[in-house]
């Protein structure tokens, strides 16, 4: 088995907005991911991102659903994924709402990355309260889990209660969910819960980030032999993807045969996929380093 590969869909780059972030941006470079023979196409998720955050090295961000929505509606068979989603940030039920109607809209394409979240100012804007991220996840998680069986609901969360909820249409395939973050409860949580486990590349970060620090490759093995190790605690026998950011790790200043050399690595640790984002200064290029990407590093 190899690995596969998401392509980013860069629509955090507001400032050449005509080149990235509309309908046709979207559509094409999607098209050209698919046709390439990526598995997947990803965004991210910020709804309200302070303005120290974005001087210093963060990004704006479409809706997700939103923008995995314009993918499908340009696609076929290619996966998307929301690498990650902030589960939160909104009330659980209007969540899987848009988890449950993107699924069913593109025909049962969606992998649900999602994670806690580390940005603090922006769950002060949005009025959840930080500290209690992690609980809002599980709780945010249990309700899809009962909105995926189809059947009615009653859920008493910490904010809301729900008494006979029913939620239709059910897409024709339940989402894979993957969990986000380095921390170790984190990785109990995509262990203990999920199909996925989705470490973050932390590139020296780790502080602003809030979350372990995963920055080389042994830093990532070491982590992933914790993951097998809690499996194997717990008694989890299900087969684990492990989707990592490969950032700067598959930068085109390497060569070939190193970036080959990481690759196997990475396989041969248990990744079993890798986002990446080419750079461009317009859409072409992005497109054209995206498909000289896939040529020679994604069997077809």
């Amino acid at each position: 088995m190899t690995i596969s590969f998401s392509l980013e869909l860069p629509t955090q780059r507001v400032a050449a907005a005509h080149e990235f972030v509309t309908a046709d941006a979207i559509a094409a470079i999607a098209r050209a991911a698919e046709s390439s023979g990526f598995a997947a196409v990803h965004v991210t998720d910020h709804p309200a991102p302070d303005a120290k955050w974005l001087d210093h090295g963060g990004h704006h961000a479409l809706d997700p659903f939103v923008a995995l929505a314009f993918a499908a509606a340009a696609t076929t068979d290619i996966k998307l994924l929301t690498n990650v989603y902030i589960a939160a940030y909104r009330n659980p039920f209007l969540g899987a709402k848009s988890i449950q109607s993107l699924a069913v809209l593109s025909n049962g394409r969606l992998i649900l990355g999602t994670a806690a979240g580390y940005l603090r100012p922006e769950f002060h804007a949005l009025g959840i309260d930080f500290d209690s991220r992690g609980a809002l996840l599980d709780e945010a998680l249990d309700v899809l889990d009962k909105v995926l069986t189809g059947a009615d609901i009653a859920y008493q969360g910490t904010s809301f209660a729900a008494r006979g909820v029913r939620l239709r249409p059910l897409p024709p395939a339940t989402p894979p969910v993957w969990v986000g973050g380095n921390s170790k409860p984190a990785i109990r949580r995509a262990v203990s819960r999920a199909q996925g486990w989705a470490p973050f590349n932390t590139f020296g970060y780790a502080t602003a980030s809030r979350t372990a620090e995963i920055s080389t490759l042994d830093d990532l093995e070491a982590a992933i032999n914790w993951v097998k190790s809690y499996a194997t605690e717990i008694g989890r026998t299900a087969p684990l993807d492990i989707c990592f950011s490969a950032g700067n790790l598959l930068d085109d200043n390497k060569s070939t045969d190193e970036r080959h050399a990481t690759i196997d690595r990475l396989h041969a640790a248990g990744v079993t996929w890798l986002t990446i984002a080419p750079t461009g200064a317009d859409r072409a290029e992005v497109i054209e380093r995206s498909q000289a990407f896939a040529t020679e590093f994604i069997a077809t």
